[in-house]
């Protein structure tokens, strides 16, 4: 950051040339002061430096332009003020300028200080999301007041502009008096608490800034999501990187899948169903207590932006119940761990796997030579879809590996993992395609060819999201088969029964008589929620398809989906990141989202098209398939 010695009348004609020549401007100024502005933003919010005054800055840092007063030569600092709002007036028609600074201790109001005549329906925007801001917590209450009067600066402090030289340059200038009800009478922060409450009042002064962009300038600014900063600083693209590097240390679901799988059913299906050997697990890579040292040493509560700042604990929580996960395999608390990682069933979704059960009654899966497809098939045939989707852009890459030691076939790290004694009917191997390669590998590419590296690796809780995403693919593929549904159906029940203290044969035994699973098939699902001493991670199948298929009727756009690994609830945070330019747009898109043959099956989800008759709607798209 460049250091500029005074605020001399030539100093600020540089710093006005020099916003001609960058998107981003950073300076530090004269007494502590500080800069910062990206170019297309006709704002700017304020702060001048304060004693005793914990987390009011820290508010203001988060902005896409914003300037810190220091200590020294406020005539100066007025100054560039005038000629900021001067120079981007005469470019936006207007220029806004918001000044932030707290109140007395004891204070509980915001107040909102203003030319309410001017600017009605902004600052009616301000007040309306600062009172939202008793969300928060219940024991904390927040008022609200607007003053119309021409003084908009702190209290015992020098204006800023007189109201005549804010019209002389073109700009108006709003003062937002904060309680600061974030930290205590000592000055000390409210930590937990002040990250929420920075969240609310940022979005508050965004969307309230962004009315008034929309009414008073002519800049195109089209949604309040692109006043952030859009140059995340060095340390983000740091702790983004560390986060990366702890996960990529370690394969989760290969490391708690067993290495006996093969053994474990011989022996249960020549017994009879009767003895079950224990599961063995491959050893641990890691050191589990230096890798958790290594997760808590980043920084991120340092992380200005609460929008990264936030995705970024997530993920290290998420990281945390990995880890201790892996060191308790085999354990009663690697399951109540697992209940932590990937939630438990509610209500709904076991009514609506008992519901595809009952209306799906399990077809024979007996098939001949002819119908069958090998390890080595199969593999050859997710080449031809990997060479496929490498024309659309030539370093997408997916390495193919054909597994003695595997249970489940498998995307990690962008490659394709498969069981070798692995079998498949023709019809439903381009389903499993598009499941593993079209949205796994696929997702995993788009997501590396992000800025933020979390987006390929995978955001918290981004599991739900990719299973619901692949199975929907396998609709749209045609080959969303009636036993495939119950599968998932059945995983969900299997879980169900794990968290009712059933063990691996009680499961198994529902599933065969309870629900009329194939003795093959009761095992596959058993086993994978037995994994560990129970993962409940197979019950995000339908789950994720039910909240995709929820998220399709209420008007949700697919091809945001795909710009990498996040989870349902990042859909907001995603779509925001992408407005502030930080995210691109997804490089690859999947091959049926290519053909608009496919819309009036993507439609027919909208319309209500329950999810037991998706199984009814593959014969048709195979045909339509077959003809191209």
């Amino acid at each position: 950051m460049k250091k500029i010695k005074d605020l001399s009348k030539e100093s600020i004609d540089k710093i006005l040339d020099n916003l001609q020549k960058t998107e981003e401007l950073n300076l530090k100024l004269p007494g502590g002061g500080m800069l910062h502005i990206e170019s297309g933003l006709p704002y700017l919010v304020i702060y001048r430096k304060k004693n005793k005054d914990a987390g009011t800055k820290e508010i203001v840092l988060s902005e896409a332009c914003y300037l810190v007063i220091g200590r020294k030569n406020f005539k100066g600092y007025q100054n560039l003020v005038f000629a900021l709002a001067d120079h981007f007036s005469a470019e936006y028609n207007s220029y806004l300028l918001f000044e932030l600074f707290s109140a007395t201790q004891n204070n509980n109001c915001f107040t909102i200080k203003g030319p309410a005549s001017l600017l009605p329906k902004t600052l009616k925007v301000l007040e309306n999301g600062l009172q939202k801001i008793n969300q928060i917590a219940p024991n904390v209450q927040v008022d609200t007041r607007m003053e119309d009067t021409e003084d908009r600066h702190p209290k015992g402090r020098r204006p800023l502009l007189s109201i005549n030289r804010t019209k002389q340059c073109g700009a108006l200038l709003i003062g937002l008096e904060v309680p600061p009800i974030y930290r205590d009478s000592n000055n000390d922060l409210f930590p937990v608490f002040f990250r929420e409450f920075h969240d609310f009042l940022t979005e508050a002064m965004q969307r309230a800034i962004y009315d008034f962009i929309r009414i008073q300038t002519i800049c195109g600014i089209s949604s309040y999501n692109a006043l952030g900063q859009s140059h995340p600083k060095e340390k983000v693209f740091d702790i983004d990187r560390k986060l990366s590097d702890i996960e990529n240390s370690y394969q989760f679901l290969w490391l708690v899948s067993p290495s006996n799988i093969h053994d474990i059913k011989n022996t249960f299906f020549e017994s009879g169903f009767k003895n079950l050997l224990d599961y063995h697990y491959r050893l641990l890579p890691i050191d589990p207590d230096l890798l958790k040292r290594n997760l808590y040493d980043l920084k991120i509560e340092k992380i200005e932006d609460p929008t990264l700042s936030h995705i970024f604990r997530q993920k290290r929580e998420e990281l945390d119940h990995q880890i201790t996960m892996l060191n308790e395999r085999g354990s009663p608390n690697f399951f109540y761990n697992s209940i932590r990682l990937y939630r438990s069933i509610g209500s709904a979704l076991k009514k609506e796997a008992e519901n595809l059960l009952e209306q799906l009654p399990e077809k024979s899966t007996e098939i001949n030579g002819n119908d069958c497809l090998s390890t080595k098939e199969f593999a050859e045939l997710a080449q031809n879809e990997i060479d496929f989707l490498r024309k659309q852009n030539s370093s997408f890459k997916c390495e193919i590996h054909i597994r003695e030691d595997l249970n489940i076939m498998m995307v990690s790290q962008g490659d394709l993992y498969i069981p070798s004694d692995f079998e498949i009917r023709k019809e439903e191997a381009d389903a499993l395609i598009q499941h593993e390669v079209g949205v796994h590998a696929l997702t995993y590419f788009n997501g590396k060819q992000q800025p933020l590296s979390q987006l390929s690796v995978g955001l918290a809780d981004y599991d739900t999201m990719q299973e619901g995403l692949a199975v929907f693919f396998e609709y749209l593929a045609g080959g969303l088969s009636t036993n495939r549904l119950r599968t998932l159906a059945g995983r969900v029940l299997a879980g169900w029964y794990r968290l009712q203290g059933h063990g691996f044969k009680t499961i198994f035994d529902q599933l065969t008589k309870a629900y009329g699973f194939s003795k093959e098939r009761s095992f596959n699902i058993t086993s994978r929620i037995m994994q560990g001493g129970g993962l409940l991670k197979d019950v995000i199948y339908l789950k994720g398809l039910l909240r995709l298929v929820d998220y399709l009727r209420n008007g949700g756009k697919m091809e945001l989906l795909l710009s990498g690994k996040f989870g349902f609830h990042h859909i907001e945070t995603i779509q925001k990141l992408t407005d502030r330019n930080i995210l691109k747009s997804p490089v690859l898109k999947p091959r049926y989202l290519l053909d608009p043959i496919f819309e009036s099956k993507i439609e027919k989800i909208k319309q209500g098209l329950p999810l037991h008759k998706m199984v009814f709607d593959n014969t048709h798209t195979r045909t339509l398939i077959a003809k191209q």
